[in-house]
C-alpha cells in the first residue's frame, strides 16, 4: 500500500481531545523497560498469537470504523454481519461505548441508536442474538479506580506513560487513567485484544490522528496480537471500509515506534 506522507496531518492528530491525544506520547522509565513485560489480563492468551483473525475479530473492525466517522448507512449492515459472525449484543455495545473516548459522545450515542434499530429488526425477523454478559468484576471507585487505570495503562503501553505533555496538562493523563484505562478497560466483559482491534479500526477511519494510531499498533502487540494479525486488520480495512483507512493503518504499522511510551516522530 502507498504510505501517507502528510506530516502536517500527523501533527494535527495531537489536537484530538484529551483522551486520545496522550496515548503513546510519554517517555518510558528505565526501570520499567528493564522489567519483564507483565501478562495481559483480558487478552485470550497473552503469550500465544494466532495465524489469522477469526470471523468475530474481523467483524469488529468495520463496525468500529464506520461508527467512528458516523457512517450509519454502512454501520447498519456491518452490525448485522458482526452479530452473524458471533459477536454478542454486549460485545457490540462495549465497542460503541468505548468509541466515545476516540470520536466523542455524539458518534458513540448515534451508533448505539443504530444498534438498537438493528436489534429490533432482528427480533422481528425471529433472530435471537447472543446477549453476552455484563462485567463480572466490580469497577473500583475513587483512588482505587485511578490506581487500577494507571496499572492498565502501564501494562498496555509497556511502560509508565509520562513526559512533557503531562507536565503541561496533567489532568489529561488523569482522565486517561480514570475514564479510559479505568472505567472502560476494567470492564471485563470484552477482552483487551477486541478493544484494541476496535480502537485501531476507529483511529484508522479518522484523519489527523496518526500518532495515536501508531501508539495503538504497539499497544495491540502488547495485548498478544501478532504483526500478521495486524496486517490482516489492514486488509480488512482496505476491503471492507475504504482504501484510505487501510493506507493509514499500513503506514502506522510501518512507522510504529519500537520503544514503549516514546512519542512518534
Amino acid at each position: 500500500m502507498k504510505h501517507a506522507t502528510d506530516r502536517g496531518r500527523n501533527r494535527a492528530g495531537l489536537a484530538l481531545g484529551a483522551i486520545t491525544l496522550a496515548l503513546g506520547l510519554g517517555e518510558p522509565s528505565q526501570t520499567a523497560m528493564a522489567e519483564e513485560k507483565p501478562s495481559m489480563r483480558g487478552a485470550e492468551t497473552a503469550s500465544v498469537t494466532y495465524p489469522s483473525l477469526n470471523a468475530r475479530q474481523q467483524a469488529i473492525i468495520p463496525i468500529a470504523a464506520f461508527a467512528a466517522v458516523g457512517d450509519l448507512a454502512r454501520l447498519n449492515p456491518a452490525l448485522h454481519q458482526g452479530l452473524d459472525a458471533g459477536l454478542s449484543m454486549s460485545d457490540v455495545r462495549e465497542i460503541l461505548v468505548q468509541l466515545y473516548a476516540y470520536a466523542g459522545f455524539p458518534r458513540s450515542l448515534n451508533a448505539l441508536g443504530e444498534l438498537m434499530k438493528v436489534q429490533e429488526a432482528r427480533r422481528q425477523q425471529g433472530i435471537h442474538d447472543l446477549p453476552g454478559r455484563e462485567p463480572q468484576r466490580p469497577i473500583p471507585q475513587g483512588d482505587a479506580l485511578l490506581a487500577a487505570g494507571t496499572a492498565n495503562q502501564t501494562r498496555l503501553s509497556g511502560a509508565p506513560v509520562q513526559g512533557p505533555l503531562f507536565d503541561f496538562a496533567p489532568v489529561a493523563n488523569q482522565y486517561l487513567r480514570t475514564h479510559l484505562f479505568g472505567d472502560i478497560f476494567e470492564r471485563d466483559n470484552l477482552d483487551w485484544q477486541s478493544r484494541e482491534l476496535a480502537t485501531v479500526g476507529m483511529l484508522s477511519a479518522l484523519e489527523g490522528v496518526a500518532p495515536q494510531l501508531q501508539a495503538h499498533m504497539r499497544i495491540s502487540l502488547n495485548t498478544g496480537l501478532s504483526v500478521e494479525q495486524l496486517r490482516q486488520l489492514i486488509e480488512v480495512l482496505a476491503e471492507r471500509v475504504n482504501a484510505e483507512a487501510g493506507e493509514r493503518a499500513d503506514d502506522a504499522l510501518a512507522k510504529m515506534s519500537p520503544k514503549p511510551g516514546r512519542a512518534p516522530s
